[in-house]
């Protein structure tokens, strides 16, 4: 009966953790910003969304996990902190604050082609290396 229980118990587990480390790497897909109808609002998280912060939002990862955001375009990078849930348009992988999207040279154009790479997740905890 435990070897059951145990069993059942790792086939609810085992999902969720693929699932978490498919995420773990990089992404690719496009980017967007958010900036001064937001500025002050409650984020997903609890936060106040502040645009001059190094923010993002995501529709997966964890509160607190720190993502690297690079855009393929012209190279440049920036570090984030997920602290919100979106992009609501499915081409899209990642909204971020007005800073970050600045220091990637994306708020004219407003979206880019991107990728994101998890630095930590909210315990501290780096990605597991690919088996």
């Amino acid at each position: 009966m435990k070897k059951i229980v145990t069993l059942t118990v790792l086939s609810f587990l085992f999902p969720v953790v693929s699932y978490v480390s498919a995420q773990e790497f990089r992404q690719y897909g496009n980017a967007s910003w958010y900036g001064n109808s937001f500025h002050g609002r409650p984020t997903a998280s609890g936060e106040s969304y502040d645009m001059h912060e190094f923010t993002g939002a995501h529709r997966d990862l964890p509160f607190g996990t720190v993502i690297k955001v690079k855009n393929l375009r012209n190279g440049r990078e920036v570090v984030v902190r997920v602290n919100d849930r979106g992009p609501f348009i499915k081409s899209r992988i990642v909204d971020l604050s007005r800073a970050a999207a600045s220091m990637l040279g994306i708020v004219s154009r407003g979206t880019a082609r991107v990728s994101i790479e998890v630095i930590s997740f909210p315990d501290g905890s780096p990605p597991l290396s690919p088996l």
